[in-house]
């Protein structure tokens, strides 16, 4: 029985594996490689975008999250993490206005020529950032069902999941990660189901969890912080940016409305698993705990949901590796040729040693170890200024120092919170809380640093238009 124990979860990532092997795209162009488009150049179908573009953001570690937050807050938690998909919303309807009204192609050019070149590099090393965290943040999700951390298990799914999801990405970029997407997004509805079915007759029976005022008053604050970040946060994701040039402005728009529908109402419905651990009292991480009360069938379930969701991220993430690196970085709009496929593979490549790395921090203690994972992780918090250069790029006289007096706050502000977080200790004063609980600190300081990032953006567009009337009348 044992060994049946061990060899489950394997059995789980080959049947997994070859799913994947049998649905990947051969022979992929340069172009393809970069659009997603097919052999025929046509762009992809909305219900290929839908689907990908909500698989790529139903995260391993984000059905992780939503566990852990219903579970600590009940149904209002669940619901403050799912207001983070309305970043699909937001960023849809930016880059439609951004495509149909200067016709850019990409985020990178519209920057350069809004902002400059050393604003729109500053802009690709925060995305750069983000692809970093991708990496190590979901592989390690993934591996913890194969041994515990540090473990050999352990160390080996990780190894071997990098290592399979790099194979196919390397072989057709974009128009692999949109093709296997499609099926990672239908077998996601399928252990959903199985999971709904479940788990929803015993929380039937035992009801909804209470949550007394003051779980309720920390919960409702974490969906306020939710709110705010989402209004910045979805720009710094190329995951989901990439996909907004890939068709038509009126399919994206569309598509962008319905993969934030359906990728935020598989969150929704995922957070059962947490309201269930809370209704039982279950302690522990709510996506090992509660699969562990049904058995063995159940802990597969979740193993392969694990690698569904882990996998539609981690080649989403070295596809846009790819294209930032060997496209967007130099502005490049000639014809992809097979030297930009080869330095973006390369990307890849790098990206998927070092992304890696910080899981090594386990060996470095229990103080230095999570204050390095901590480190890694760039907060929705350091990219809150990326809310007025997008939403308010409409305004033509704000240039370059507009995009810096609300880049250059929102990274400070993140970087002293991912500190006070890190090393446990107290930057920001108390006054700056708003609401209760835990996440009363970081939606003081995303509120007074939103507008401090905001206001410095005017600031710097009414200095430009002072300055712009100063030239012309010394001229």
């Amino acid at each position: 029985m044992m060994d049946f124990l061990f060899i489950a979860p394997w059995l789980v990532l080959v049947g997994y594996g070859l799913l994947i092997w049998l649905i990947m795209p051969s022979g992929v162009t340069n172009t393809q490689f970069f659009s997603g488009s097919s052999k025929g150049g046509a762009e992809p179908r909305l219900v290929l975008l839908v689907s990908s573009a909500a698989i790529s953001w139903i995260f391993a570690k984000s059905i992780t999250n939503v566990a852990d937050l219903s579970a600590a807050f009940g149904w209002i938690g669940a619901i403050g993490y799912s207001a983070y998909y309305l970043c699909f919303i937001i960023v849809g309807v930016t880059i439609y206005f951004i495509r149909t009204r200067g016709g850019w192609l990409s985020l990178s050019s519209f920057l350069t020529n809004k902002y400059g070149t050393t604003c729109t590099k500053l802009f690709m090393v925060a995305i750069a950032i983000r692809l970093f965290n991708e990496i190590w943040s979901n592989t390690k999700v993934g591996a913890l069902y194969f041994g515990a951390e540090g473990s050999g298990g352990y160390w080996i799914a990780v190894i071997v999941i990098t290592a399979f999801t790099l194979f196919y990405s390397w072989r057709g970029g974009l128009r692999s990660s949109l093709i296997t997407d499609g099926a990672q997004m239908l077998l996601a509805a399928v252990l959903l189901v199985v999971v709904l079915s479940t788990l929803g007759p015993g929380l039937f029976a035992a009801g909804l969890p209470k949550v007394n005022n003051s779980t309720m008053l920390a919960g409702s604050t974490f969906l306020c912080l939710a709110l705010v970040q989402a209004l910045s946060y979805g720009f710094h994701d190329p995951v989901m940016t990439d996909r907004a040039f890939i068709t038509s402005p009126k399919r994206m728009i569309k598509g962008f409305f319905l993969a934030g529908l359906v990728a935020g109402s598989f969150i929704l419905l995922f957070s059962i698993i947490g309201i269930y651990s809370r209704s039982y009292g279950l302690d522990g991480v709510a996506v090992v705990v509660v699969p562990g009360v049904f058995g063995l069938p159940m802990l597969l379930v979740f193993n392969a949901i694990m690698l569904t969701s882990a996998g539609s991220t981690l080649d989403s993430t070295f596809s846009s590796a790819a294209k930032l690196g060997a496209r967007d970085w130099t502005n490049n709009k000639e014809t992809p040729t097979d030297k930009h496929s080869a330095r973006g593979r390369h990307l890849m490549l790098a990206l998927a040693l070092l992304g890696n790395l910080p899981l090594l921090s386990i060996y470095l203690g229990d103080t230095l170890g999570p204050a390095v994972i901590a480190a890694t992780t760039i907060s929705g918090t350091m990219v809150m200024g990326l809310a007025p250069i997008f939403l308010l790029s409409w305004i033509r006289i704000a240039r370059k120092l507009s995009f810096h007096l609300a880049f250059w706050p929102g990274l400070c502000f993140g970087v002293l919170l991912t500190l006070e977080s890190a090393l446990s200790i107290q930057i920001f004063p108390a006054a700056l809380d708003i609401g209760s609980g835990k996440y009363a600190d970081d939606l003081g300081v995303n509120v007074f640093g939103l507008l401090i990032c905001t206001g410095g953006f005017l600031f710097g567009a009414m200095f430009s238009k002072l300055d712009n009337r100063a030239r012309e009348i010394s001229a």
